[in-house]
């Protein structure tokens, strides 16, 4: 006798819904699929520090008189502010799940947060410094 049949057996008095309870008892694997909480946090963080370093390489360029005109001080600020959000909200979602990939917390979003978000605040600082210096100049 399989362990369905004896979890089928068992849960008998449960009427319909006992294949779904055995189905459930059964899977080994606590893998998630889909959009949870932790995964959307990790996501919106990882698209910030994302968008953040793109704001910030353009900061970067166009303080350095390669793209557009301007010193680039605007993008410059927002690629930090973007860049310092998705590190912490990256943060959090990594110190916070209790589970490894796959359990539903987010913590691959979060890591990807942690490593976009600084090159941001980075890219973001450069570009600042950058336009401070071409203000003082000219």
């Amino acid at each position: 006798m399989s362990v369905r049949h004896l979890f089928t057996s068992l849960l008998v008095g449960l009427g319909p819904a006992a294949p779904a309870v055995v189905n459930a008892l059964a899977q080994p694997d606590p893998t998630v699929y889909g959009w949870t909480t932790g995964r959307v946090w990790a996501s919106a963080a990882a698209l910030v520090g994302l968008a953040g370093a793109v704001i910030g390489g353009l900061a970067l360029a166009r303080s350095a008189g390669r793209v557009g005109t301007g010193t680039g001080r605007r993008g410059a600020v927002v690629a930090l502010a973007a860049g310092l959000a998705g590190t912490i909200v990256g943060g959090v979602v990594v110190a916070v799940a209790d589970g490894g990939p796959g359990a539903g917390y987010g913590i691959v979003g979060g890591y990807v947060a942690l490593v976009v978000g600084p090159i941001a605040v980075l890219l973001g600082g450069l570009a600042l410094n950058r336009s401070r210096r071409s203000h003082r100049v000219g």
